[in-house]
């Protein structure tokens, strides 16, 4: 469910993205390449349809983000919580009874090497 949420929002929101690159501020955008009068969507309606699809939008991503949010946390609170391990306390002197290792043993050295005899 969240998968899906996610796809959706994205979606959503690329779809927004376009719809407000299609408009151009002071009104210009989309609407100024509508001049004539006889048109469907003349120059004010393609402005208010723009208008009120960037709202829409904009609301969707909102409603959508706050049910993704709310599915996230719902399934964090139904998976079981993770055990995790007390911290071990290290503040106490080490045990001076107890067997402590040794230095570390250094291999035995190359014997030197002497010079030969000259013929």
């Amino acid at each position: 469910m969240e998968i899906v949420l996610s796809i959706v929002t994205i979606i959503v929101s690329i779809v927004l993205v376009l719809v407000v690159l299609v408009q151009k501020s002071k009104g210009g955008g989309l609407s100024s390449n509508f001049s004539s009068s006889n048109q469907f969507m003349g120059a004010p309606k393609t402005a208010d349809v723009l208008e009120k699809t960037t709202w829409i939008l904009a609301g969707t991503v909102i409603l959508l983000s706050m049910a993704s949010t709310k599915v996230i946390t719902s399934n964090a609170q139904a998976r079981q919580p993770l055990q995790i391990a007390a911290p071990v306390d290290n503040t106490e002197a080490p045990d001076m009874q107890s067997p402590q290792p040794t230095a570390v043993p250094q291999l035995p050295q190359a014997p030197e090497s002497t010079p030969e005899p000259a013929n």
